[in-house]
């Protein structure tokens, strides 16, 4: 029953016609309004842009100097071949 009466409610909920589909956002706004979204826009992708290689950059730095820091043993321990064999 509740299954039949969902059907029935969303046939009443269709999306609206437009009228006027050449009637934009940028219309409404105006053009100094749009560029200095625009202009916003592109500054905010370019400081994460910054960030994320600045993010990037410290990480290859730190891996640098871990690799940079390790120990004889756990160069060796990391070491792909078997030193039982060469004894």
């Amino acid at each position: 029953m509740k299954k039949k009466q969902q059907k029935n409610s969303n046939r009443h909920y269709q999306s609206p016609k437009k009228e006027d589909d050449s009637l934009k956002l940028g219309d409404l706004l105006g053009g100094e309004i749009m560029d200095r979204l625009r202009e916003t826009q592109k500054q905010l992708s370019d400081a994460e842009a910054k960030k994320k290689a600045a993010e990037e950059a410290r990480k290859k730095e730190e891996r640098r100097l871990k690799e940079k820091n390790k120990s004889f043993e756990e160069l060796l321990n990391e070491s792909g071949m078997d030193w039982k064999k060469f004894k």
